[in-house]
């Protein structure tokens, strides 16, 4: 009877492993199942990240595919030889093989100058004013479609040499200076003045402010000195240079000119008007395919928020529509 008994308990013990043992196995295949496809999904998602990655690369190498050599003709304010000789030196980083050369003078006269050539060996008009920038789209059809833009917005400001002690404080008594620095009024900074100086009731009213003579400012503010200058930085350096006690400028032009000049007033666009700075690429005849391209490509720079943040290092405004 003992013997059985024993034979009974064996048995049952014998079968308790035997569960235990198929548990464990079927546990560990669990294990390795979960494992496997937890090393599959990482794989899936490394690959997915690699490709992703692959096409970020693709995209700036896209982004950034470089111009074979050529030159590009930009005719621009002499408001902007300072910001522009750091943007092209900034887009030169990613095209050097793109030469970007400037000339710089008053929008006025650059404007006759493209007409004259009748746009050849010109590819961009980076103007100080709308005025000029619609004479050469609308009058003279000198404008590649799809290519204007307003990049810059701008301030006139009453400025006098360090140290002058003036008692001129602005706009309203600028006549009591002993002599003016004033562009004359086919240059956007005289125009933008003249502008000013009517609305605060300082000049008569007329259609086209611009032809206003500098005569005719002289006497409206009692027979002041005026050196009319052919462009703003011509005003600038008159004061700068201490030839003329105070002067009209646009606010970027004092930049890097602090320990020389002092700004007396920034006078609001209430009384100027907006002083955009609109920028086109010119109908250039002579220009081949490459430095068509190259010059829409600097174009598309300048109204990129990297330019934006140049510009307003240089105290333009970049606010524009």
């Amino acid at each position: 009877m003992k013997k059985k008994v024993l034979s009974i308990l064996l048995a049952a013990m014998l079968g308790t492993s035997m569960l235990a043992g198929c548990g464990s196995t079927s546990s560990s295949d669990t294990a390795e199942e979960t494992t496997d496809e937890t090393v599959s999904a990482e794989a899936e998602e490394t690959t997915d990240d690699s490709a992703e990655a692959e096409e970020e690369v693709s995209a700036e190498e896209e982004s950034t595919e470089q111009f074979e050599a050529t030159t590009v003709t930009i005719y621009a304010a002499a408001s902007l030889q300072t910001v522009l000789t750091e943007l092209i030196d900034v887009y030169n980083e990613t095209q050097p093989n793109v030469e970007i050369v400037g000339s710089y003078d008053s929008s006025g006269t650059l404007l006759t100058q493209i007409e004259e050539a009748a746009g050849d060996g010109i590819d961009i008009f980076f103007s100080a004013a709308q005025k000029q920038m619609n004479t050469l789209e609308e009058d003279d059809g000198l404008v590649v479609d799809g290519t204007r833009h307003n990049v810059v917005n701008n301030q006139v400001c009453v400025i006098t040499y360090t140290g002058s002690e003036t008692t001129v404080t602005g706009l309203e008594d600028i006549a009591n200076a002993s002599s003016l620095a004033l562009a004359d009024g086919s240059v956007p900074v005289g125009k933008y003045t003249r502008q000013a100086l009517v609305n605060a009731g300082m000049l008569d009213e007329v259609e086209d402010v611009s032809t206003i003579t500098t005569d005719e400012v002289s006497a409206a503010l009692g027979g002041i000195e005026i050196n009319e200058c052919g462009n703003v930085s011509k005003v600038l350096q008159a004061v700068a240079e201490q030839s003329n006690e105070v002067g009209t400028t646009y606010y970027s032009d004092t930049y890097g000119y602090e320990d020389q000049v002092e700004i007396l007033e920034v006078v609001s666009y209430d009384l100027t008007g907006d002083v955009i700075y609109p920028v086109a690429q010119v109908a250039n005849g002579s220009a081949d395919e490459l430095e068509s391209a190259a010059a829409a490509d600097f174009i598309e720079f300048l109204i990129s928020d990297e330019a934006k943040a140049i510009f307003e290092k240089y105290y333009f405004d970049t606010d524009v529509e």
